[in-house]
């Protein structure tokens, strides 16, 4: 992934919490734990959140 285009990684990381999102609602209607995708979904928001402010600031 470190290859890739940055706006690439930001739009993949979306993705990837959206469904992350879509997963947690799943499992929270199922009545099952969902503590380790919560914890999944901080880190790649908190990825996301860095890849955003590095690609704002431009390269390196």
């Amino acid at each position: 992934m470190e290859e890739d285009p940055p706006t690439y990684r930001i739009l993949r990381l979306r993705a990837e919490i959206l469904e992350l999102g879509s997963a947690i609602r799943q499992l929270q209607r199922e009545g099952l734990d969902d503590a380790a995708a919560q914890l999944l979904i901080s880190r790649k928001r908190a990825q996301l959140e860095q890849l955003v402010k590095a690609n704002a600031r431009g390269p390196l």
